[in-house]
């Protein structure tokens, strides 16, 4: 018989949010070996079909991102407890609730405790007092802790004297066939010429390095196109109103097609990554597999995902100084990047190593 695994701590799936919850998509598209429930949130799913994927979905009423991720992982948690065999939790926020669960249940569970949430720079004191708490509760009270980087695999050995085990993100969904003549009508309708501009694509937030990464393109004059959420906060709208005059910068709303994407990415000549918090960025690991140049915020957790391959900046002026340096000197980087992500990052390898520690 098969054992049942709940997953709690996500939107749900199908996924229409980030990072854990493309993580959830690709391990129940991949199992082989055991028996998924999903927990889900209602307030992000009109339809609400009892299986996808032959998964079991259960639904909790409350939203999963903002304060309620706390009590909607708390209900998750407890619900999960009386249905499954072991329990794999993404992110900390309901572990401030571990040490009264453990007085009622010794039921095993796997807790991937994220990118360090209580390091960015977003959170207010109290919100990042209440997250470190939460990460606390979580590596003491986790029989198994999930790091998705050897940054933050090493963070916990250091900070807790626990060992983790290190299970980064796969990055292979985004890839997809698409006609030339497909390719050539988004190209042309962002008016864009193969291999002859830059792409990013984050949320909008300051400890992505938004404003370094446009003020670079703005003093060197190369084409670059960036994707994210500019209306969802000041520091977009702020953004978007400086540099969306300046014509060698193309700034686009959030694109969710993936053939629209795939070919955005696949045609770029430079991939432009200005994370600086999270560990295992997903946005990172799917650009790899398009065997693209990548230039990265030279952070550690950029370095390990990219082992130390790519090219990185830390300012304005270090990125204004890689981009004129000839193509041909990226070649290099450009097939590391694809070697890598072959080896490390596809789905089937993630799922089978998630599958090793029920």
């Amino acid at each position: 018989m098969r054992k049942k695994i709940a997953i709690i701590g996500t939107v749900g799936i199908p996924a229409c949010y980030g990072g854990f919850e493309t993580l959830v998509e690709n391990l129940v598209g991949n199992n082989r070996n055991v028996e998924y429930v999903i927990f889900c949130s209602t307030k992000h799913y009109k339809n609400r079909p009892p299986k996808y994927k032959n998964v079991q979905l259960r639904y909790i009423p409350l939203n999963a991102n903002g304060f309620q991720s706390v009590f909607y992982d708390i209900w998750s948690l407890i619900k999960a407890t009386f249905c499954c065999d072991e329990i794999l939790v993404l992110g900390v926020s309901g572990c401030c609730f571990l040490p009264i669960y453990r007085w009622f249940s010794k039921k095993k569970l796997i807790i991937n405790i994220d990118g360090l949430e209580h390091k960015r720079n977003k959170w207010n004191r109290y919100v990042r007092m209440f997250l470190r708490f939460s990460e606390k509760m979580a590596v003491k009270f986790a029989d198994v802790v999930v790091t998705d980087n050897k940054g933050i695999q090493d963070y916990v050995k250091q900070q807790y004297d626990v060992d983790s085990e290190l299970i980064s993100y796969g990055g292979d969904h985004v890839l997809c066939s698409v006609s030339d003549n497909i390719k050539l009508e988004i190209l042309d309708y962002y008016k864009l010429n193969e291999c002859r501009y830059s792409f990013s694509v984050c949320r909008i937030e300051p400890e992505n390095n938004v404003d370094m990464i446009l003020e670079a393109f703005a003093i060197s004059g190369q084409e670059l196109v960036f994707v994210g959420n500019w209306d969802r906060s000041e520091y977009g709208r702020i953004l978007r109103n400086k540099y969306s005059s300046i014509s060698n910068i193309h700034i686009l709303n959030s694109i969710y097609d993936i053939t629209t994407l795939y070919v955005l990415r696949s045609n770029c000549a430079f991939y432009i990554h200005g994370h600086s918090a999270g560990g295992t960025n997903p946005s990172l690991v799917e650009a790899m597999f398009f065997g693209k140049p990548i230039i990265a915020f030279g952070v550690i957790y950029n370095k390990e995902t990219t082992e130390g391959k790519a090219n990185y900046f830390l300012s304005i002026n270090d990125l204004v100084n890689i981009l004129k340096c000839p193509y041909s000197d990226f070649f290099v980087n450009a097939n590391n990047m694809y070697e890598i992500a072959n080896r490390c990052y596809k789905w089937e390898h993630i799922a089978y190593l998630y599958e090793k520690l029920y």
